[in-house]
């Protein structure tokens, strides 16, 4: 069987942005920043994304050009003999459903507010309303599985149609309608009086926020080393697959290059329809994950048209999230097509039964399953988010770098003949010192400053 393929370039930069450009784009990264000081917070994680991210994303994308094959195969057909590199699949494709068992839920709280906003829900609602709302839809297993459900039968019908007719057609339809309502929601929240302070906070860098002590600096530093390196849904294969869609006439750095300045773009840019709303109504900017579904909602409400602005919003945001969902889940196929020789079609029939009933758990852990809790981390929903991101990409990271560049692995030469095959910017040789012995110190780092809270709160 022919292997499928992206009908264009623009196909393969948009949807492989649209799996970067999710939750952690349009939900994290503000609520970070304003945690972290604004404009000073920003600047480390550009640094951190252009040292760390995109360097392993060129080897998780020449991975998958250079093998052809999803993660399913790709260690298989590139490793050398007698190695085990393979073996990271089901660590890979394991994470893939991990991530998919809570972001299915929280893509579904996205899709939830859309019609709730456009009912004029939150009509004339201060902070306390919207949050008794927020914790109403929480509370209501019903609510929560049936947008979950929404959510994995859109998602799937869409893969079901095929890498051209669905995943790609539909997703360039979609984020070319999240970049549009983007751009008015930045204009509106620009113009808004009293918007110049929100503006400066976060254009206008003030260091004491980063350098006024060393924990301060080391938690920044960890913080944007963090946001860079899960922005771009690296290490679980989930980049591997639309590799191994694309030809070779373009090099591998440009393309990823040009998919990080989309999703950095993305994020700066919800930070400038964030903080200046923020700050013209008078919000703390540093007020945690509930920014989104507690602060936002009632600052909306006091704007001219909120009923029509916090419904676009909610738009742009599900949007966000439907694009790294329909992303993952094609990569969740393409492991089933490539590891077992299933049918696309025998792929939708098993997914569409066993990621919604895997997803249960995360939608009834904040009702019906609260009271499960690991100590130190949290709730369903927050243990899963933990293993993945504080786990199985750092790791998975981790065994793509070595992958490229040790003797045992694929090999560097190999790598770099791959990434720079085609038109466009090359991969530099002189990197090789970077990727292989310090780029693992800085991955080693996440994975042990994402465990020392939690081992602390054992003792």
């Amino acid at each position: 069987m022919q292997r499928e393929k992206f009908g264009s370039r623009l196909g393969f930069i948009l949807i492989s942005a649209g799996c970067a450009i999710g939750l952690g784009n349009v939900w994290r990264f503000p609520y970070i920043t304003g945690q972290y000081g604004g404009a000073a917070f920003v600047l480390m994680y550009l640094v951190f994304l252009f040292i760390l991210g995109l360097p392993i994303m060129v080897m998780e994308f020449a991975v998958g050009r250079g093998s052809q094959s999803s993660i399913a195969r790709a260690f298989n057909r590139l490793e050398p003999p007698a190695t085990h590199w393979h073996k990271y699949k089901w660590l890979g494709i394991g994470g893939c459903y991990l991530l998919m068992m809570f972001y299915t839920t929280v893509a579904g709280w996205m899709l939830a507010y859309v019609p709730k906003f456009a009912s004029g829900t939150f009509a004339g609602a201060d902070t306390a309303q919207t949050a008794e709302a927020f914790n109403n839809m929480l509370a209501s297993p019903v609510e929560l599985v049936f947008w979950m459900v929404v959510v994995c039968a859109v998602s799937i019908l869409v893969c079901s149609l095929g890498v051209q007719k669905g995943v790609e057609r539909i997703t360039k339809v979609m984020m070319v309608a999240l970049l549009a309502i983007l751009g008015v929601l930045v204009v509106r929240s620009l113009t808004l009086p009293g918007a110049e302070a929100g503006a400066a906070f976060y254009l206008l860098p003030d260091f004491s926020k980063i350098f006024g002590s060393f924990d301060a600096f080391c938690e920044a530093a960890y913080a944007a080393m963090g946001q860079a390196f899960f922005t771009l849904s690296i290490g679980m294969g989930s980049m591997t697959i639309f590799g191994s869609y694309i030809g070779k006439d373009r090099s591998l750095l440009g393309e990823a290059a040009t998919i990080g300045v989309l999703d950095t773009s993305v994020a700066l840019a919800t930070g400038l329809i964030i903080f200046p709303a923020c700050f013209a109504f008078g919000v703390a900017p540093d007020s945690g994950p509930g920014l989104v579904f507690i602060t936002l909602p009632s600052v909306f409400q006091q704007m001219w048209g909120g009923q029509l602005w916090g419904t676009l919003f909610f738009v742009f945001m599900s949007f966000a999230a439907l694009s790294t969902v329909i992303a993952v889940f094609e990569g969740i196929l393409r492991f089933a097509m490539d590891e077992w020789g299933w049918s696309r079609k025998k792929a939708v029939v098993v997914n569409l039964i066993a990621i919604p009933l895997l997803s249960l758990p995360c939608a009834l852990g904040f009702n019906l399953l609260s009271g499960v809790v690991m100590p130190g981390v949290g709730d369903i929903q927050t243990i899963e988010d933990f293993l993945v991101s504080s786990n199985i990409m750092p790791l998975g990271s981790l065994v793509f770098v070595l992958f490229c560049t040790s003797r045992r692995g694929w090999g560097w030469k190999n790598f770099l003949a791959e990434a720079n095959a085609g038109k466009g910017a090359k991969y530099p040789a002189w990197l090789y010192g970077w990727m292989h012995y310090g780029v693992p110190v800085l991955v080693a780092v996440i994975l042990v400053m994402g465990w020392l809270p939690i081992i602390q709160s054992w003792f």
